[in-house]
């Protein structure tokens, strides 16, 4: 009896660390939608087409200022250069600072951007669609598209992994 009921425990435990473990579905396109005057669509192959930029190495820090992975062998897509082809739905320039964008992970992660964050800050010419890590491209990762902004102190909060969509929302 007392056998049992351990190894039904046991069960419970394993089960348990499995629904802690957050299981991240790999992404193979990414949509940028929105507020914007027409929806945008990029497969793995445009965006591997795309012209990457070699980005520094990244320590990855969480919440409390604790070490969780070190990114190497990078290249990226500057965020900026990628939503170069998006045409805001604004009547007037000045109201783009009412403007945020969200972007949203293949397993509901949601990290938030603003407008000025992006194009009015040193910040955003550090944002970034990485294209390869460890020296492994895109189309192996596995869980690509990955995001990160790299001017981040605490670079984990905003470490996208999955990425599928940009929504561009503005503020009510």
């Amino acid at each position: 009896m007392k056998t049992n009921i351990i190894i039904f425990l046991l069960g419970l435990l394993g089960q348990q660390a499995l629904i802690a473990q957050r299981i991240i579905p790999a992404t193979d396109t990414l949509s940028v939608t929105g507020q914007i005057n027409q929806q945008v669509h990029f497969a793995l192959a445009e965006l591997e087409f795309m012209q990457a930029v070699p980005v520094e190495d990244q320590v990855i820090y969480n919440q409390k200022g604790e070490v969780k992975d070190t990114l190497t062998g990078m290249k990226g897509i500057p965020l900026k250069k990628l939503l170069a082809q998006v045409e805001y739905r604004v009547d007037k320039p000045r109201f783009l600072n009412e403007f945020y964008l969200l972007l949203v992970a293949s397993d509901g992660y949601k990290v938030v951007f603003s407008w000025n964050e992006i194009y009015n800050s040193p910040a955003g010419d550090k944002m970034y669609l990485i294209t390869e890590l460890k020296g492994v491209p895109l189309r192996q990762l596995e869980q690509r598209i990955l995001f990160l902004a790299t001017a981040d102190i605490q670079s984990g909060r905003r470490y996208i992994k999955g990425l599928r969509k940009i929504e561009v929302r503005r503020a009510d």
